[in-house]
């Protein structure tokens, strides 16, 4: 018996088997091109879809593949041995996109904006950070205003996964002046007049992932693709976060286990002094710390899917693991890199890669430090 199996069944592991050998025949014998050039071919996307990739936890009748939580680790595992966390990220930008739609359940806006993207033939991303406001989204200052049957819509984004290319922009906007109780969400398209790209984004590491800064000015977005009800934005919003940040755990321990994969391998045959470098004990307890964070990170973020799963709720959980992958991945990759010695530090290894991409995850999808409040509030502190 495996030592997950009380938590995943079969189906689970047959997905995740079958994510990764897409993985190593369409992602890892190009990751590192992909990396060096900023972006991965569009036509990604339509295989991944074809392979059933892009509907894990979306309802069939909309197009997607079923399944909740725990199938959704299962495919970021998979797709994971790609050893390209910007490719991953970047195929899966509709896991935060889409959900708010599929929530209103508007039959009109699926079949638009739904549907498409499932099938790899568009692009969508969510539209919500602001130079300036950060994790603090009652600072959003992209306003809509209603004039007639259109919002009009003025303002910037900042850090949007998939932005440069993405066709829909699912979009955080202000429609009124609570903080809280104004915000709205609005689905708007890449080819509206007024919306463009400021600028795609150098970043320390997701390399092959694009990401934007954009600017709407007078751009007129249908009342149609309001989704839900106006001034609802923020509930949704804090309900989109719970599945993202459970995703950005998984990424953690994926990372992580990644690399402590590639350590475990060049320690065993590298030699330094007469011997492998996996002979010396100060490399053996290394290695065995790391494996502990890896089960640690690994089982904590398992368990709390599967609560989710259940219907559960788990904000301080998902919080909680959410901090702790990303910190395991961020110490995991540090010493994985050391233990390669030089040849860590070169762009044509798979730790040099993984250990940019993890110092995203302490920030990405709120930060540690709001990970930290978030549990301390659920603690009654």
């Amino acid at each position: 018996m495996g030592f997950y199996d009380n938590i995943i069944g079969e189906e689970h592991r047959m997905l995740r088997s079958a994510a990764k050998r897409f993985a190593l025949a369409e992602i890892a014998p190009h990751a590192q091109a992909w990396e060096e050039a900023g972006e991965f071919p569009r036509e990604l996307y339509k295989k991944a879809a074809d392979a059933g990739g892009l509907g894990i936890g979306f309802p069939e009748e909309m197009g997607g593949m079923g399944g909740g939580p725990l199938h959704m680790l299962m495919g970021i595992e998979g797709l994971m041995h790609g050893t390209s966390t910007g490719v991953t990220v970047g195929l899966g930008s509709l896991g935060i996109a889409l959900p708010p739609i599929v929530q209103a359940n508007d039959p009109a806006q699926v079949d638009r904006f739904v549907r498409p993207v499932l099938a790899g033939e568009k692009i969508a991303a969510l539209a919500i950070t602001e130079p300036g406001t950060g994790s603090d989204v009652a600072a959003v200052r992209t306003r809509a205003v209603k004039d007639g049957d259109h919002y009009v819509v003025n303002g910037a984004k900042m850090f949007i996964t998939s932005g440069v290319r993405a066709d829909y922009l699912t979009t955080l906007v202000r429609t009124g002046p609570d903080p809280h109780g104004g915000l709205s969400f609005v689905v708007i398209e890449s080819g509206m007049e007024g919306v463009s790209v400021s600028r795609a984004l150098k970043k320390t590491g997701w390399w092959a992932r694009d990401t934007a800064e954009l600017a709407f000015h007078e751009v007129r977005v249908p009342v149609s693709h309001l989704v839900g009800r106006e001034n609802s934005g923020f509930v949704t919003l804090m309900r989109n976060f719970q599945t993202e940040r459970l995703a950005l755990a998984a990424y953690g321990y994926a990372t992580a286990e990644l690399a402590l994969r590639e350590a475990i391998a060049y320690a065993k045959q590298r030699e330094v002094f007469g011997r492998p470098v996996a002979k010396f004990q100060v490399s053996k307890h290394k290695l065995a710390d790391m494996a502990t964070q890896v089960t640690a990170a690994k089982t904590l973020t398992y368990q709390v899917a599967a609560r989710m799963s259940a219907g559960d709720y788990c904000v301080k959980e998902v919080s909680m693991a959410k901090n702790l992958c990303a910190k395991v991945a961020v110490e995991v990759c540090y010493e994985a890199v050391q233990l390669h010695g030089g040849m860590g530090y070169m762009r044509e290894t798979v730790v040099e890669r993984l250990s940019r991409d993890a110092r995203l995850l302490p920030i990405g999808g709120g930060t540690q430090e709001i990970m930290k409040e978030i549990i301390a509030k659920n603690m009654g502190l």
